[in-house]
């Protein structure tokens, strides 16, 4: 064989690399992100252990699991962000420990995750009222209404479709979830709706959804994604 000569390119600085640490289960989060977020950004994936029953139990076991699964990240890349995908994981974890863990791997990256995404949009929306949807069983979504309520948003009211199996929510019909906003949208006396988690596939959705309603009508990926791109912009980029 002959032996070539070549020359490294350097990553350009208009391509940004942001991680996504995805649930082993999530069959949704990564197409969105991907649907969402600019083509210059350069998306790399790496999955982490769960079990397809949601409780509190299955997502506190991912808490040991993220360091590991973040190394799998390729650690030669300069990543500016990496998402934990789970909102109800985070819940459960807490947003520091899940900063904590990355940063245990990539110290310089800055980190977000759903619930913190959520938390970011909703006070950018001036959002003081909210509506909430959720897949989750009651004691879940009850931990997602005390953290937002923790952040200073009041619940007027919220809707569950009470699955625990992640592979059920992943797939709840376009009609299922339209019709659960429709009716979380009356009366019109809350600000936003937000459907919570990454396994709900919300793309091609909000836009009318929110036309229909007359307000913002927000899921985890969206949020997901708005929030990496405001990370993005105040790193720079």
């Amino acid at each position: 064989m002959k032996h070539l000569s070549f020359e490294l390119e350097l990553d350009s600085d208009a391509s940004p690399a942001v991680g996504l640490i995805v649930l082993q289960s999530d069959e949704t989060m990564e197409h969105e992100l991907r649907l969402w977020l600019p083509d210059t950004v350069r998306l790399f994936h790496t999955r982490i252990p769960n079990s397809v029953e949601i409780n509190t139990d299955s997502l506190n076991r991912m808490k040991a699991e993220l360091p590991v699964v973040t190394a799998l990240l390729p650690t030669t890349t300069d990543f500016k962000v990496i998402a934990y995908g789970c909102t109800s994981g985070t819940t459960i974890i807490g947003e520091q420990a899940v900063s904590d863990a990355v940063r245990t791997v990539f110290p310089n990256a800055l980190v977000t995750n759903p619930l913190s995404a959520i938390k970011a949009q909703l006070l950018a929306l001036n959002v003081k009222r909210l509506a909430l949807l959720t897949p989750y069983i009651p004691d879940v979504s009850a931990a997602i209404v005390g953290e937002l309520e923790s952040a200073g948003i009041e619940l007027v009211r919220g809707a569950s479709f009470h699955e625990s199996r992640d592979d059920n929510v992943a797939r709840i019909s376009s009609d299922s979830l339209n019709s659960a906003i429709d009716e979380l949208g009356t009366p019109k006396d809350v600000d936003a709706i937000f459907a919570s988690c990454t396994n709900l596939r919300m793309h091609g959705l909000l836009d009318d959804a929110s036309a229909r309603v007359g307000i913002p009508v927000v899921s985890s990926n969206s949020a997901l994604a708005w929030h990496i791109q405001q990370l993005l912009i105040a790193a720079g980029y």
